[in-house]
């Protein structure tokens, strides 16, 4: 990856405590022009998914280039609402009540999940002049990663075309609609999704304001179909006089992040593989590479056995399975190297835990001018308080 290669000879690798976060401020500002090229372009708006990368230090940055950030409940809500300060879109599954009285007052659009939500809410948003929608499921599933398919057979999420009611009374209020269907896709799977979302839902999105394509476009991948996705959005906008909304998370993030580890031991080989253990762990710093499954990129290192030494990355809890994968190397590792592991920026610091108390990383920032700071640091307290 680019720039995990660009960074390969700068000291911040050597200086920074481990196991660390490093945010890498400029990758993030690559990341950024590119989704702004993309509003300029099609006049959509594009939001911040807070569940991916809520890092919000760099939120004012962020503003600058986005519309705004998509919340999944209240205090990502909040959080926006704190340190970006722009539109601020709400969904979840499910709302408390006191939740939502909350809400409505840091939110300018909410989306329902289900029509007894939208019944039970509808009065106190609108109340507040909220622009409330309906997220809805096409059925029309275009990935094989189940726990990440919101159209799989008996999913909860979205409202299905056999559910939704016949008489006009129950949804009038509603001013968009919402689906979320994709998970680290191209323009190719959303043009595939929406054919499915006008099939079934195209009678009501000439009565909308705005339609959600949700998350899990990887607009900022290389190779990524930019015009077919400009296609898309134009497609709606034409059509139906639609605002489009598009929520991604990683492509905001992708690929300005690593995270920095130190070896602690390294034991020997069997079958041509020796173990590795490391100060940070994939069960408990980057779970997503157990849950998708995944294998996450390592400065230096190149796939098994391509190089004379091929090691196992393992954590230090207690978790047999608290494997990273199976990294091979032109020259041996030792104790003290430090391994430093890219794309870590998505899916890290939102979901990471401290399992067998292990310690948190750090966060730091590698601001552009490749200075770097420390964000925050993590002790024995955050440990004992969360419990």
């Amino acid at each position: 990856m680019e720039n995990l290669t660009e960074c390969a000879q700068a000291p911040i690798w050597r200086e920074v405590p481990t196991p660390s976060y490093v945010i890498d401020e400029g990758a993030l500002q690559r990341n950024l022009r590119i989704l702004r090229q993309v509003r300029q372009d099609t006049g959509a708006k594009i939001l911040l998914a807070q569940k991916c990368f809520s890092l919000y230090q760099f939120y004012p940055l962020i503003g600058e280039y986005l519309d705004g950030a998509a919340a999944s409940g209240l205090f990502e809500a909040r959080l926006a609402a704190e340190e970006m300060g722009r539109e601020n879109h709400v969904f979840s599954p499910a709302y408390k009540e006191a939740e939502f009285a909350e809400l409505r007052k840091i939110c300018d659009h909410a989306v329902f999940n289900s029509f007894a939500q939208w019944q039970k809410f509808k009065a106190a948003a609108m109340a507040e002049g909220i622009s409330c929608g309906m997220r809805v499921n096409p059925e029309f599933s275009t990935q094989d990663k189940a726990i990440y398919d919101p159209c799989a057979k008996g999913s909860r999420l979205g409202v299905k075309l056999r559910d939704w009611p016949k008489e006009e009374a129950a949804w009038q209020g509603l001013e968009g609609l919402h689906f979320h269907t994709l998970c680290e896709q191209g323009a190719e799977d959303l043009a595939a999704t929406l054919e499915a979302v006008e099939e079934k839902f195209g009678f009501l999105l000439s009565r909308m304001k705005w339609l959600n394509f949700g998350g899990g476009h990887h607009i900022t991948k290389e190779g990524y179909n930019l015009p077919l996705l400009y296609k898309c959005i134009a497609a709606m906008q034409d059509k139906y006089a639609l605002t489009v909304y598009l929520e991604p998370g990683e492509a905001v993030a992708l690929n300005a992040g690593f995270l920095v580890s130190e070896v602690l031991e390294v034991q020997g080989v069997e079958e041509g593989v020796a173990n590795v253990i490391l100060d940070t762990s994939a069960a408990c710093h980057m779970p997503d590479v157990l849950e998708m499954p995944y294998r996450p990129p390592v400065l230096g290192a190149a796939l098994p056995h391509a190089e004379k030494y091929t090691y196992r990355f393992g954590g230090p809890t207690c978790l047999a399975g608290d494997v990273i994968g199976l990294y091979s190397f032109a020259e041996p590792l030792a104790v003290g190297d430090r391994v430093i592991f890219g794309d870590m920026a998505i899916y890290t610091m939102v979901k990471n835990n401290t399992f067998n108390g292990m310690p948190l990383p750090t966060i730091i920032a590698l601001h552009a001018n490749r200075t770097w700071e420390v964000l925050r640091q993590f002790g024995y307290e955050d440990f004992k308080w969360r419990l």
